[in-house]
């Protein structure tokens, strides 16, 4: 359902959270299951529809609900303009690779084998929950970008400690 708010037309739509990370396998065709506690985050409105591109910052994949991708897309959409060159670069890089997958009847996912291979993924896996969209990593890379308990503190003082309101 599109609603006009403040200039802008927004997508409205119950929005996932998905919290929690689980170590799982990719099958030699590139199959990830798609571990319950997801699927049970996502209540009624179980998601078949994904899109799944490379991240910007780490050597990761995201996994987007389709309606979550296609805020992501509004959002983009209200920054950019193509006709201007270094948007169109930017436009080709950000899709680049970019691919919709969906649940099969077993509940997995095909990840293309170019994301699979650009994320150095080979077959352990863990899926993390990050708020609106889950990030498929290799196991070793992802256990290797843990912060010490004082660096996250430090982090979260500097990102949140700012903040003068009662609200997160």
């Amino acid at each position: 359902m599109w609603e006009k708010n403040n200039y802008f037309w927004v997508l409205k739509f119950i929005m996932v959270t998905f919290i929690g990370d689980y170590p799982c396998k990719a099958d030699s065709k590139g199959r990830i299951v798609l571990p319950a506690a997801f699927k049970k985050q996502m209540g009624e409105k179980v998601v078949e529809r994904f899109i799944v591109k490379k991240a910007i910052f780490e050597k990761c994949l995201l996994l987007y609900p389709y309606e979550e991708w296609e805020r992501q897309i509004s959002i983009l959409r209200s920054k950019i303009n193509p006709y201007n060159r270094t948007h169109a670069e930017f436009l080709r890089e950000f899709f680049k690779g970019t691919a919709e997958v969906s649940l099969d009847n077993n509940n997995r996912i095909l990840i293309p084998k170019r994301l699979l291979d650009w994320a150095n993924i080979k077959s352990e896996v863990v899926l993390a929950g990050q708020d609106d969209k889950i990030v498929i990593w290799d196991k070793h890379t992802y256990e290797a970008q843990t912060l010490s308990d004082e660096e996250f503190a430090s982090l979260a003082e500097k990102i949140l400690g700012g903040n003068t309101t009662n609200e997160l």
